[in-house]
Formats: C-alpha cells, sequence, structure tokens
C-alpha cells in the first residue's frame, strides 16, 4: 500500500465541481458538519455545513484485505485554519481521532476563487480501527484541483452524495451548503444548485506533471536564515526543529530557487508514539510536509518530504518521497549538521538545507538533547586537523633531511 498517492481532480460538471468546494470548509461533528471561521477583524469569512466520512480498504497480517469506515467524530480540532483574506490563499486543518489530520487549500483570484488541493491523512498504528493492518504508520491521499472556479459571494446547495475514489481510500460527501470569502456579510447572496442535483459525472484520475515556477524571482545567493520551529503536545513540546531551506524546483528543465524565509512562514504539527509530522506553509508554499519515524526501536530519522505549491490557473506543483533515510540519531539525542546538505526529493524538487538540528522525539523541558553530528560536520573538522598533521610530518621530514645533510657535509670538510 503506498504511502503517498497523488491525484489531480478531474473536470466536473458545474454543479458537482462546485459541490467538491465543501471539502475546504468546516470543522466536524457526528451528524450534520457546521463550521463558522471569522477573519482578523471578527467577521465572518466562510460558512459551511455538509457530511463526509472515508471508506479505506487495507492489507491485513493474514495477507487478506479488509474495509473501514471512518466516521467524523464530533471532538475534532481545526487550529491553523485561515481566511487568507490578505494573501488571497485559505486553508482549512482538521485533526481528530488519533493521528488523523483534514487539510484543504484554496485561492482567491479577482472576482472568483478555486480549490488547489486538499490532503487526507489516516494512521494504521491506531489498533482500534485498523487492529489487524500489516503496515503501521501514517497514510496520505492528495487530491489537486486545476479547473474549478466559484463566483464569490454565491451560496452552493447540493444534497446529492459525491464519491471519489483513487487506490485505497474513497472520499465520500454530501447535503451540502457552503459560501466562502464572505466580504459582506449583510448583502442578499445568491443561490447556485448543483447541476441536477442527481446524477454527477463519472470522474478520470491524472496525475499533475506541470511546475509553476516563479519567473521574477532570482536564484538566491545569500545563505538561507535558519528558522526555529516546534509542535507541543498539549502543553508540552514534543517536537523541536531549527534549519535553513533553500528550495530547488524544475519545471521544463528551468529551475527555480527560492530560501524559505521564517518569519513569514506559518508551521504546526503532530507527534504520535512512532511517528511525527512538521508542516510549514507561506505565500508560496501551500505545504511543506517533514515526516519523521523510529526505526530499530532506538533511532529516529527523516523518512519522508512532501510539498505542494499554490495552483495557477491550470498549473501545480507536487512532489513527495516517503522513502528517505536522512537525518538519523539515536532515540533521546539531537541530529545537527551545521554544513550545507541537499536532501533529494524527486529528480524535480531538493532541499539544500543549512545549520539544521532537529529532534521530532523525546523532548524534555523544551530544550535539544546532546547532538548526534552529522558526517560533514565531523568532516569539516577532521579535514583540517588532518591537512595541519600531513604538514607537521612535512615540516619534521625537511629539518630532518636538512640535519642529516649537514652532518654529511661537516664529516666530509674533515677528511680534507
Amino acid at each position: 500500500m503506498s504511502r503517498d498517492w497523488r491525484l489531480a481532480l478531474p473536470l466536473l460538471t458545474r454543479g458537482s465541481a462546485f459541490a467538491f468546494l465543501c471539502l475546504l470548509l468546516g470543522t466536524l461533528e457526528n451528524d450534520a458538519l457546521d463550521v463558522t471561521v471569522n477573519n482578523s477583524q471578527d467577521t465572518i469569512c466562510l460558512h459551511a455545513e455538509w457530511q463526509m466520512n472515508f471508506t479505506i480498504k487495507y492489507e491485513t497480517v493474514n495477507h487478506g484485505l479488509n474495509n473501514v469506515t471512518i466516521q467524523i467524530p464530533r471532538n475534532v480540532s481545526y487550529s491553523g485554519s485561515d481566511c487568507g483574506i490578505v494573501n488571497n490563499v485559505s486553508q482549512i486543518q482538521v485533526r481528530f481521532g488519533n493521528g488523523f489530520f483534514w487539510n484543504a487549500n484554496f485561492t482567491r483570484e479577482k472576482d472568483t476563487y478555486f480549490i488547489d488541493s486538499i490532503s487526507f491523512y489516516y494512521n494504521t498504528s491506531d489498533n482500534d480501527i485498523f487492529p489487524d493492518a500489516k503496515e503501521k504508520g501514517i497514510f496520505r491521499t492528495f487530491f489537486e484541483i486545476h479547473t474549478l472556479e466559484i463566483p464569490l459571494g454565491d451560496i452552493f446547495r447540493c444534497h446529492s452524495e459525491i464519491a471519489v475514489k483513487e487506490g485505497n481510500v474513497t472520499h465520500k460527501y454530501w447535503d451540502i451548503f457552503v459560501r466562502a470569502f464572505i466580504q459582506n456579510n449583510t448583502s442578499d447572496p445568491q443561490e447556485y444548485v448543483c447541476d441536477d442535483d442527481e446524477i454527477m459525472t463519472p470522474l478520470s484520475i491524472t496525475t499533475p506533471t506541470t511546475v509553476p515556477v516563479p519567473t521574477s524571482k532570482p536564484i538566491p545567493q545569500e545563505k538561507p536564515f535558519p528558522g526555529t520551529y516546534s509542535v507541543n503536545n498539549g502543553s508540552a513540546v514534543c517536537l523541536l526543529a531549527t534549519m535553513g531551506l533553500r528550495l530547488n524546483i524544475t519545471k521544463d528543465k528551468v529551475t527555480s530557487v527560492f530560501n524559505i524565509n521564517p518569519n513569514t512562514t506559518d508551521y504546526h504539527g503532530l507527534c504520535l508514539k512512532e511517528s511525527a509530522m512538521l508542516w510549514l506553509n507561506n505565500s508560496d508554499i501551500d505545504s511543506l510536509e517533514f515526516l519523521f519515524a523510529i526505526r530499530d526501536e532506538n533511532r529516529f530519522y527523516l523518512k519522508g518530504v512532501n510539498i505542494s505549491l499554490p495552483v495557477a490557473k491550470g498549473s501545480g506543483f507536487v512532489a513527495g518521497n516517503n522513502n528517505l533515510t536522512c537525518w538519523d540519531a539515536p532515540l533521546g539525542s539531537s541530529y545537527m549538521c551545521k554544513k550545507e546538505d541537499v536532501i533529494e526529493v524527486s529528480d524535480t524538487f531538493q532541499i539544500n538545507t543549512f545549520d539544521v538540528r532537529v529532534q521530532p522525539f523525546n523532548v524534555v523541558k523544551g530544550k535539544y538533547a546532546t547532538a548526534e553530528e552529522c558526517r560533514a560536520d565531523d568532516d569539516y573538522f577532521v579535514v583540517p586537523i588532518a591537512v595541519g598533521a600531513s604538514l607537521g610530518i612535512l615540516v619534521i621530514l625537511v629539518l630532518l633531511a636538512y640535519s642529516i645533510g649537514q652532518k654529511r657535509q661537516g664529516t666530509g670538510y674533515e677528511r680534507f
């Protein structure tokens, strides 16, 4: 079972496409989902009501297949959700259960807005839901939508069920009511009803291949400033990370490079027993995800990196790799690498890292433990020492040779 399915949501009919917008907006309840989000001026910027669930097919320890349907509980959190009125990029983040996470991003352009991407994470380590799962861990589904434009101010309604299936996960949404990017709450909005509200055009899934690259941004020559990020589990810090990041994104054999500015970057994450995640996002990035895991019961490492950039009128960029083996260190310690390093995520995406120090597990009193340094840092000190030692030996040999030469010359003169 793949840990990272990248999908592009297809062209839908106008009504059914509008219906899918409801994925973006809300906190979760058991029956009808209902959420209202306010902006920084404490006025309503979006409101949505709908119902949804997820059916997951997974392999059992006996090599069979089993299905489980995830019903959304009442006790959820949607901290990190943002109206996005200023930068025209909004996101909804919902957490529930033991390691279940749902994230949606969408963008406004003039008089319309469109969905960028939708992610759903589920945790097969939850033995109550997946008691006989063969492979334990966090799995991810990802949808990218290229062609959906919604008029600002419209109320959208659709009671019909919308089902999207890809790989091992089926998403279902129904009884939808949504109004997003609300600017004038006293206005009388128009109502838009999905086509026929009964029949939906079949979906076809394609993999996104285009990459939006900022052409106006020069390749940065300066070293990226390291940002400090943390994740809390309740009131206690459970993950610490300090790092400077430079992203390298390639499209049509042209590479765009830009540094992550920690002063304009938001961060959040999730800590579990054997895995931890850190998400970064700003105006340039919808989501940059770092996935940490434990192996051999006594070491941690960076297992995965996934990125999603904003969609810009039909082009978007997603890349990821959940089979990395970077930043390895013993549990109870931190990992540190001062020198520049490169994480080869994919052929089209690499990260240059600077001044890295991370500890995703066993953080005590919010402070880093003793660090295990990377091999590059060891080489940094070993090479000067080796060069110095070699020069010292060379000087000794020269002096010794000179001394022997002088002695021989002295002995020769005595014979005359």
